[in-house]
């Protein structure tokens, strides 16, 4: 997993009282078929719809989507391995990044789901 540079200044400015970080109103995630990259915008999987992730409380360093995620009638054949967060459902800021625990092929019209999604900072 990977926090992107946008959020990495967002989180640095608003911890030392610099800047106040405005949270987003909600988080989407985007699927990629490869290694997303820091900036979220590698390998995106040609399902461009992003999903918007609720959240439980964070506790113990981590925190994990309440709700699966699910992608209905995917656009095409291809193999989802990774996944990006955004601030928005089109365009926006990338937040962060990282790997599915497991690769899944999808023929176009499958449904795809992330029962769960968790996130930690160590």
């Amino acid at each position: 997993m990977s926090i992107s540079n946008y959020a990495e200044l967002k989180i640095l400015e608003h911890t030392t009282g610099k800047t106040a970080w405005t949270i987003p109103t909600n988080v989407y995630v985007k699927l990629h078929t490869a290694d997303a990259g820091e900036a979220g915008t590698t390998a995106a999987a040609t399902e461009t719809t992003r999903k918007v992730a609720a959240w439980a409380t964070a506790a113990s360093g981590s925190i994990a989507t309440s709700a699966t995620l699910e992608w209905t009638n995917v656009a095409a054949t291809e193999t989802y391995s990774h996944w990006s967060l955004w601030d928005a459902s089109t365009a926006g800021n990338c937040l962060w990044t990282g790997a599915l625990s497991s690769s899944a092929a999808v023929t176009a019209g499958d449904t795809f789901q992330i029962t769960t999604l968790t996130l930690s900072l160590d």
